[in-house]
């Protein structure tokens, strides 16, 4: 029987033992004292990352644990994984809220509550596909921007002891708006930061998370549709429960205004195609190359008769935004890479000016209230704000491909 763990250890990260493991010995009576009974609310906490969370956090024990998603079914998963996990502690006031961060019945749910003392929001729009076209680059930027300012100023009525908010590597030197919008994301929610801690994580691509191209390498395995991959872009790559632990060490160990990141070496970056040989050939079949999304969906009927050769469709990227190496932090950034053993810090970030950030989210809402506004006339907004983001145009979209 595949094994996914294994394989991911084996043949993705290569390291038998989480990257983190160190340095949550080191902090276990830290942790301890952060978490352990506390209130915790955890947004998006259905999600990939936002689920390996929750179980990164439930060890130290807090007093309540409320998860908030829109996904009702996953949610539902959830739960049915953590009661069935040998020694897994759930406190008696465990709650997962099928509902919409940005509601009013979530708002009457957190002040009912009191508010809480921890705080993570995982709800955010991840894939560069996301910038298709106007109407999902609106849906996208009201939920990684505007909606996350709306949070905030809901959170300014009960402020928590901790408050973190997952970000990108692509929100560093962005080339596509999902990057630019994480990278705004992090300027509002330090605007915050003279009410409440706040602490950020930009890290690698989560093997084989929801939605990630590995994921759908699996869910095309198990149809026995062909594999299609891009050969040159590289990313570097953590588990699905480094991922959890990463985000958990920054919210309660970081320090305010605090961006923490995996300490990577570039020889450690993979690209997708080996993935996908790679699991290809431990559901015993051989790769079979072709030149064409067309040539490879031809042949993958032989699949159904029995056929041990495996169709694939290697290929240059050539879709909007499409960044072919991943990077943590900039050049003008000032990094801490001595404080953990397996994480570096990007620190002494300033405040940003909020009148700059109401500006930009003033100029969002009322290019999205007009009654045309283009693709060009937002990334001018967001280029107007962010001198670094330099948009990669090349007419193309990820969904126009396998």
């Amino acid at each position: 029987m595949f094994d996914l763990s294994r394989f991911v250890s084996e043949h993705v990260i290569k390291r038998k033992a989480s990257l983190f493991e160190d340095d949550m010995k080191a902090n276990k009576d830290e942790l301890t004292k952060k978490i352990e009974g506390k209130s915790v609310l955890v947004i998006g906490g259905a999600g990939s990352i936002g689920s390996s969370f929750v179980k990164a956090v439930l060890p130290y024990k807090p007093r309540t644990l409320i998860v908030v998603d829109i996904n009702e079914n996953g949610l539902a998963e959830l739960t049915r994984d953590l009661r069935s996990m040998e020694e897994m502690f759930v406190p008696d006031d465990y709650i997962p809220y099928p509902m919409d961060f940005a509601s009013a019945v979530f708002e009457k749910m957190f002040r009912a509550r009191g508010g809480f003392d921890i705080v993570a929001n995982f709800s955010a729009h991840k894939h560069v596909r996301s910038e298709k076209d106007i109407y999902s680059i609106e849906a996208m930027l009201q939920n990684n921007v505007l909606h996350a300012k709306k949070l905030l100023d809901l959170l300014t009525e009960l402020p928590p002891e901790e408050y973190f908010c997952v970000s990108t590597d692509k929100a560093a030197n962005p080339v596509n708006i999902m990057g630019a919008s994480k990278r705004i994301m992090e300027d509002v929610i330090f605007s915050y930061s003279d009410r409440f801690p706040v602490k950020t994580a930009r890290f690698a691509n989560v093997a084989f998370s929801n939605g990630s191209l590995p994921a759908g390498f699996l869910a095309r395995i198990s149809k026995l549709q062909p594999l299609s991959a891009p050969y040159d872009v590289r990313r570097y790559f953590v588990s699905l429960e480094e991922s959890g632990q990463i985000c958990m060490l920054a919210c309660m160990l970081g320090s305010n205004r605090e961006i923490f990141f995996p300490k990577l070496k570039d020889e450690q970056m993979m690209t997708f195609d080996v993935i996908a040989e790679k699991l290809l050939q431990e559901h015993g079949f051989a790769v079979l190359k072709c030149n064409s999304d067309a040539e490879a969906i031809k042949k993958a009927v032989d699949l159904k008769s029995g056929s041990n050769m495996y169709p694939v469709h290697f290929s240059m990227s050539d879709t909007s935004g499409e960044k072919p190496y991943e990077e943590f932090f900039t050049d003008v950034e000032t990094v801490d890479m001595d404080r953990f053993r397996s994480l570096g810090v990007v620190m002494e970030k300033a405040i940003p000016e909020k009148q700059k950030i109401e500006k930009l989210y003033l100029d969002l809402t009322n290019a999205f209230s007009a009654d045309k506004v283009t693709k060009e006339d937002i990334v001018g907004l967001l280029e107007a704000y962010l001198p670094e983001f330099k948009h990669i145009e090349a007419g193309k979209s990820l969904d126009s491909k396998m």
